[in-house]
């Protein structure tokens, strides 16, 4: 499930490693324009893009507030583990998705392009995910 607890900076690193497995992500999935490591209570750790650029500082926040929103949801709806998030609109995807950690919980953001192939995106998504949380026990 995402966590909000821990808020403590991950080493330089962790960080380092997370955007590699990012990279990995976006250099695979054809369709991808932005993916962005950040920290759960809203602070940018690496952005990765190939056309657009956005206003990092706020999608990191954004990200936060919808992680809280969500997590309120999924206590109400007695589910537990939430692992992603899939936005779907018009002209694109979204997807959050998990690093869950007790020292350095951690969002990936990554934007897409509408025809993106989604299962393999969600696919290289939560490897990354899962790599990055090894790498920070």
């Amino acid at each position: 499930m995402f966590a909000l607890q821990n808020n403590r900076a991950a080493s330089a690193e962790l960080i380092e490693f997370s955007k590699s497995k990012i990279q990995e992500v976006i250099n695979n999935v054809t369709g991808i324009n932005f993916i962005m490591l950040c920290s759960t209570d809203g602070f940018e750790l690496a952005t990765i893009h190939k056309k657009d650029h956005y206003n990092n500082g706020k999608l990191a926040a954004v990200s936060s507030s919808i992680l809280a929103m969500v997590s309120a949801f999924m206590q109400e709806i007695h589910l537990t583990g939430c692992q992603s998030i899939t936005l779907d609109a018009e002209n694109g995807k979204a997807i959050l998705t998990s690093i869950p950690s007790k020292s350095h919980p951690m969002i990936i953001i990554a934007l897409a392009e509408k025809n993106v192939l989604l299962g393999q995106l969600l696919y290289m998504l939560k490897h990354a995910s899962n790599s990055i949380q090894k790498e920070s026990m």
